[in-house]
């Protein structure tokens, strides 16, 4: 007997298990994603102390400076928490997982036009969640495409061993690590849609190219989990959260791993 998902179909599963990654079309309501944008808009005209700190001066030599990604936005704002708890994300992660899945992280991108994009890397390296590993639920709300910055992703990398990191070219990436691909692999454009959801393993390496576009920017909202079974997560995750908000708290996974020391609260 074949084995039956709660919101994924066979195939769906295959093609997470075997690439590493899957797009699901319109997980949130048209409703949903205007919610979120306005409450970023919002979050975007103030300062948030450790959380959202953008330059507000007449300074635009730099996009990023004035729309930085906001950090951990389910700390200090109720509807990014219940985003990051979204019913149909988390039934979709407890079919990729196999198992309950736990919230550890929420960011929100702006993204802005000329704003450079984010090397190649793996997200797994950061979080370092075990036994398991984390997967990432990146939420669009703007159209994402080659034009705007959308994300890259490395088919097949889900297997690749986390490996310390290069240094990135900072002309064309806000953050410094770079992991380079296997020659067999291509990285290969997630086009989407507002509402789609990208959903990939914490192994898998992605980043994203440079929002090109004159005028549009490419918002998007992008979670990280745990899978229920892991006992150890970097200490800066804490605490986790259940799917009905209840909080709790994993062994702190110490610094070091493929580098000897972590850069921690990279995410």
């Amino acid at each position: 007997m074949s084995q039956v998902f709660k919101a994924l179909s066979t195939e769906q599963m295959k093609q997470f298990e075997t690439e590493g990654y899957l797009i699901v079309k319109e997980v949130f309501h048209p409703e949903e994603v205007e919610e979120i944008r306005m409450t970023f808009d919002e979050i975007g005209q103030t300062t948030i102390p450790g959380f959202f700190e953008p330059d507000l001066s007449t300074d635009r030599s730099d996009p990023l400076k004035r729309f930085p990604r906001v950090m951990h936005p389910h700390r200090f704002n109720p509807v990014a928490m219940k985003y990051m708890l979204h019913p149909g994300v988390m039934t979709i992660l407890e079919d990729l997982y196999g198992e309950e899945a736990y919230a550890a992280q929420s960011m929100f991108y702006y993204k802005p036009p000329g704003s450079r994009g984010q090397a190649l890397h793996q997200d797994n390296f950061y979080l370092k969640v075990e036994p398991g590993n984390c997967i990432a639920a990146w939420t669009a709300i703007d159209r994402c495409d080659e034009e705007n910055g959308c994300m890259l992703l490395v088919p097949k990398t889900n297997t690749y061993e986390i490996v310390c990191p290069d240094v990135s070219d900072s002309k064309e990436s806000f953050t410094t690590h770079y992991v380079k691909p296997p020659k067999d692999e291509k990285p290969v454009p997630a086009v989407m849609d507002p509402g789609d959801v990208l959903f990939f393993n914490g192994n898998l390496i992605h980043g994203s190219y440079r929002n090109k576009s004159k005028d549009r920017f490419r918002r998007a909202f992008i979670c990280h989990y745990a899978n229920s079974s892991a006992d150890k997560i970097s200490r800066w995750y804490n605490p986790l959260y259940r799917a009905d908000g209840t909080a709790l708290e994993l062994e702190g996974n110490p610094d070091g791993g493929p580098c000897g020391i972590e850069t921690p609260a990279y995410h």
